[in-house]
């Protein structure tokens, strides 16, 4: 059984029933039976329906906003936000598609030889709770629209948003079976992952999942797509413009209640401008309020689970233990939910968990720095390398110290984020492979040469 829990009061929203073996072996089977007549219509006529999902998602917003907001936390402004970026993406699938699968023809020794694109036929993706649908549909708009069928595996607590969206798809008149949800714990995703059927799988979520897919899949040669933890760091040199730097830190920190893999986690800072910089940003995160997220003025919401506040509670402790100082927050409220404060540590030390682990959750960790060399050094001194960010007023100089930087991607005075235009995607433990742009969906094609002599 799947229990989702209202992580605002405590309360049990429903209980959802695992699927039984037959159930997923039914499911992989329609999905794997969808996939012929999918694959054979036009990448424009795909883009229709993609069109028509962007529609539904638009139209539902508020509905769809509430039941992120009701599982997982979200205040409901962000919320809306996520459907619309959704939307977004499917729309930019939808245009973009064709050109991107395009023959793309190589000169050679051969009268004809080029390159063509073709799906590879159901993609098992396993998604997190923290943007329980811009998640899915940042993979799902482009192995949809590449010709692939689809399979979610969402986590549990999230198993409500994983059924509404498949009811977006059954709204919007889209084939039956080209996207399906699978109710399951991931104790069970060992035989799904496996399953003859399943092509390649896609994971969003911890290292350690990432490992036990990635192990999993590697054992039948299956391709996967990994994106996992970050602790991303944000350069402030002491040439920053201080005040929009430390609003555009606080923001990207505070972004979904602190649970973003690319929110800002370490705000490294030149230490001639730390103690401003500081009192900026103890300013800033003391107006995040924990409060109902259904509320409009509600900017911060609890985390998703007990277990997950608790475990981040304990974070913080240890890095003050080993030497960090608490500016602001550090202590569990009372009262119901699984809120957090805004919290701020300083003086962070290497070898604490605000140095070295990622904390999920709305902790700013300040790492002072000598200089722009020693920002640099102890931004790339971890095992992730999602995003990171660099505020100067040197744009040249910016270009330069971004190109050092371990990262999938790299910000210069702005917050990291996806953009469907823009490819997405980690390396060291931050995963590998790339999400959205031309680059996401070519993941699950095969790339294949023609040569005619």
């Amino acid at each position: 059984m799947l229990d989702s829990i209202n992580p605002t009061t405590n309360e049990l929203i429903k209980t959802y029933k695992s699927f039984s073996d037959a159930e997923i072996e039914t499911t992989i089977e329609a999905a794997d039976n969808a996939f012929p007549q999918w694959h054979e219509i036009s990448v424009r006529e795909r883009g229709i329906f993609l069109n028509r999902i962007a529609g539904i998602l638009r139209n539902d917003i508020n509905l769809l906003s509430e039941l992120i907001s009701l599982e997982m936390g979200k205040p409901i402004t962000e919320s809306r936000k996520e459907i619309e970026k959704c939307a977004w993406v499917c729309e930019y699938y939808a245009g973009s598609a064709e050109g991107f699968l395009e023959p793309e023809r190589i000169k050679s020794e051969a009268r004809d030889s080029y390159v063509i694109f073709q799906p590879l036929g159901v993609i098992l993706a396993i998604m997190p709770w923290n943007f329980p649908f811009w998640q899915v549909f940042r993979f799902a708009a482009a192995a949809l629209a590449a010709g692939n069928t689809c399979i979610l595996k969402h986590a549990s607590n999230v198993s409500g948003c994983a059924l509404a969206i498949e009811e977006v798809f059954k709204k919007a008149g889209a084939p039956e079976d080209i996207f399906r949800v699978i109710l399951a714990g991931s104790d069970r995703m060992q035989q799904v992952i496996q399953h003859k059927k399943i092509k390649a799988v896609t994971l969003t979520g911890s290292t350690h999942a990432g490992r036990t897919v990635s192990a999993a899949a590697g054992e039948v040669l299956k391709k996967t797509v990994l994106e996992l933890g970050g602790s991303d760091p944000y350069l402030v040199l002491h040439d920053a413009d201080l005040e929009h730097a430390a609003n555009i830190c606080v923001s990207s920190r505070m972004i979904n209640s602190g649970q973003s893999c690319i929110a800002a986690k370490r705000f490294i800072v030149d230490r001639r401008i730390q103690a401003d910089f500081e009192g900026m940003v103890v300013e800033l995160m003391d107006q995040y309020k924990p409060g109902d997220p259904m509320l409009e003025y509600t900017r911060l919401g609890p985390m998703a689970r007990h277990g997950l506040r608790d475990a981040l509670h304990k974070q913080v402790q240890l890095s003050i233990d080993k030497g960090a100082h608490c500016l602001l927050g550090g202590k569990i409220p009372e009262g119901k939910g699984a809120f957090y404060p805004a919290t701020v540590l300083s003086g962070v030390k290497p070898g604490s968990p605000a140095y070295s682990e990622e904390l999920f959750g709305p902790v700013a960790s300040i790492i002072p720095a000598r200089d722009e060399e020693d920002a640099v050094r102890l931004a790339n001194d971890t095992d992730y390398g999602l995003g990171a960010a660099i505020f100067t007023r040197d744009l040249d100089k910016a270009a330069r110290l971004a190109a050092k930087l371990e990262a999938g991607c790299c910000f210069v005075n702005d917050l990291v984020r996806s953009d469907p235009r823009l490819p997405f995607g980690g390396i060291k433990d931050s995963g590998y492979g790339r999400e959205l742009s031309h680059y996401g969906i070519k993941e699950f094609v095969n790339i294949k040469t023609v040569y005619i002599a």
